[in-house]
């Protein structure tokens, strides 16, 4: 672990060693935390970044998000919520890093899935083909299984947007994506009210 008091001794530092994960302070000194992230994506682009902040506006989150951040934490937080989020943040990326290594083919429950195809197939039946956003959300949701996809983050990644229209819009998405899956009753995806969403398969 490396501390560093400020956001110029933060990129100094980070420009010296390798890290998986940099955990930082929107408010820090001299160089606030999103300018630091932005140059730190400059110089590493898988780096995970999870950002510390008293701010609960909607705007410095979806900041943070559209920067590349995996998550955030407003203070003041309790340490343990802290150290599960920053589980979470390495669980996930070794869960996507193992797929993208058969070339984005997924096999959950009773289905399988390529999303670089767009498909989609339960069993042995017909194989439905997906819509390119059809096929970005179920990725997502796949790369975050068991575990909440932000709201924000999905938005911004696959619409690049997020005002009130887009985020109804991928809620007929989920809905969409919700009637494919329910040929398998162990299947399902939580809406977190608020928050995200949560595929889920229950054994």
């Amino acid at each position: 672990v490396v501390l560093a008091k400020n956001g110029i001794e933060g990129l100094e530092k980070f420009k010296k060693s390798q890290f998986s994960l940099c955990v930082l302070d929107v408010m820090l000194p001299f160089k606030d935390g999103f300018t630091l992230a932005k140059e730190i994506r400059e110089i590493d682009k898988d780096v995970s970044l999870f950002f510390l902040t008293a701010k609960t506006l909607k705007e410095d989150v979806l900041k943070g998000y559209k920067i590349g951040a995996d998550d955030y934490l407003t203070k003041p937080f309790d340490s343990d919520i802290l150290l599960l989020k920053i589980k979470s943040i390495f669980k996930r990326k070794q869960l996507i890093n193992s797929r993208e290594i058969v070339k984005h083919e997924f096999e959950f429950a009773k289905f399988k899935f390529n999303s670089k195809l767009r498909t989609l197939q339960f069993k042995s039946e017909d194989i439905i083909k997906l819509s390119p956003k059809e096929a970005q959300l179920l990725r997502m949701l796949l790369n975050y299984l068991n575990d909440l996809m932000p709201r924000e983050l999905a938005l911004v990644k696959i619409w690049n947007d997020e005002n009130y229209f887009t985020s109804r819009s991928m809620d007929v998405y989920i809905a969409k994506i919700r009637k494919y899956l329910s040929k398998d009753p162990s299947v399902e995806i939580e809406n977190i009210h608020g928050e995200g969403f949560r595929l889920i398969i229950n054994k």
